[in-house]
């Protein structure tokens, strides 16, 4: 919005002397960075605030397992506040408002993208507070094929979305795989390589509601210890800070043989709005928690890193650099698998993976920061394979 009102203004502000001071909010790196901070003072200045609200409303984490170890391991977290997803969506949708160019279409995609999850996430957190609709006294919240239901919903719609907005752009339509070049090396101009695979729509598609769904999932699936999530989705956010600045730069995606996509640049600033977030987060979320995310948080977040995804069309690096979310989401579905397929044998002590960890003896902190530790390295490992084409 503030980028916006500077193109609006700017005879106006150059003849007041404010237009060269100003003009540094048309330098996407400068908003995108400037976004980390604010998104982050906003949680660090509303979080204690939240955190009472919460209270007063008496919404507090009461989550029963089947396991009397894993309710043992975790009563200590009991009636610590929940919902403070809302917190970090809210911090995440005014800093993009007020920082990105709010003309742009992807930015319109994943705000709404956002926003539908925050709402299907705060509604199964409501659920499980105050009982479902099957018996008063269960804590289930949504049934888990009605939950699927809206992420895969929710998947094609930005599948759709985002193979339109592409036009006329083959690039922005292809498939990227490891060590595939989208561009021929060398030329001027940004002629395809003719090996690139460009997706017809409806598989464009049906990846992209696969991978909302499939990341939505996992993030809520990893949201189980104090300040695991956060921590590495602020990890995930500024890797894909760079693919946003690569895929949106028709120089440096040439150079780097990726697509190129008109307009995805923009998205630096969400991406950099959520790690500042989930930086503040961190300061209430670490252990012990005095606020948990719930689903209101772990959905739009992971909803929010497919869709980037999707849209700078790099599915691949974003499964690697959301590594560890996926297998907290695979060593559940391989647990109920395993645990179905041989009646009652189990494939790890407890799952999700983390609760394993736990079994072993390993501390929730150790946990945490060695699942930080490979995030980053996943990070890295993706960024480093860019250069490899």
């Amino acid at each position: 919005m503030l980028y916006n009102l500077l193109q609006m203004t700017d005879q106006w502000l150059d003849s007041a002397g404010l237009y060269s001071v100003l003009q540094v909010l048309y330098q996407r790196e400068f908003r995108a960075f400037s976004a980390v901070v604010l998104a982050f003072f906003i949680v660090m200045v509303f979080g204690k605030r939240m955190i009472r609200w919460l209270v007063k409303l008496k919404i507090g984490d009461c989550a029963e397992f089947d396991n009397d170890q894993l309710n043992a391991l975790m009563k200590n977290k009991e009636n610590t506040p929940t919902m403070g997803g809302l917190l970090l969506v809210g911090s995440i949708v005014v800093t993009t408002l007020l920082l990105a160019d709010v003309f742009n279409r992807y930015v319109h995609l994943i705000l709404a993208v956002i926003i539908v999850f925050a709402a299907v996430g705060s509604a199964d957190d409501w659920l499980k507070l105050v009982g479902t609709r099957r018996d008063p006294g269960s804590r289930d919240g949504l049934l888990s094929w009605e939950k699927l239901l809206f992420q895969l919903g929710v998947g094609f719609i930005v599948g759709y979305f985002a193979w339109k907005l592409t036009g006329d752009s083959q690039a922005a339509k292809s498939l990227t795989l490891p060590l595939i070049r989208t561009y021929e090396p060398g030329l001027e101009t940004l002629t395809l390589a003719p090996n690139v695979i460009i997706l017809p729509a409806i598989v464009f598609i049906g990846i992209a509601a696969f991978l909302v769904g499939g990341m939505s999932n996992a993030v809520n699936f990893t949201d189980g210890l104090d300040g695991l999530a956060p921590g590495l989705m602020m990890i995930a956010s500024f890797a894909v800070m760079v693919l946003c600045y690569i895929a949106g730069s028709p120089d440096l995606a040439g150079y780097l043989l990726m697509p190129y996509v008109e307009g995805s640049a923009e998205l630096m600033v969400v991406a950099g709005a959520s790690a500042g977030a989930c930086l503040g987060f961190l300061w209430f979320n670490a252990h012990p928690a005095q606020v948990f995310m719930g689903d209101t948080g772990s959905l739009p977040l992971g909803g929010m890193l497919a869709t980037i995804g999707i849209v700078v069309r790099q599915e691949f690096l974003v499964v690697i650099i959301g590594g560890v979310f996926l297998i907290e989401l695979g060593s559940s579905f391989l647990q109920t698998t395993c645990y179905r397929w041989t009646k009652g044998k189990r494939l790890f002590r407890c799952a999700p993976i983390h609760h394993h960890f736990q079994y072993k003896g390993w501390s929730e902190s150790q946990i945490v920061v060695r699942f930080w530790v490979i995030g980053v390295i996943l990070a890295m490992l993706a960024i480093v394979s860019i250069k490899m084409r």
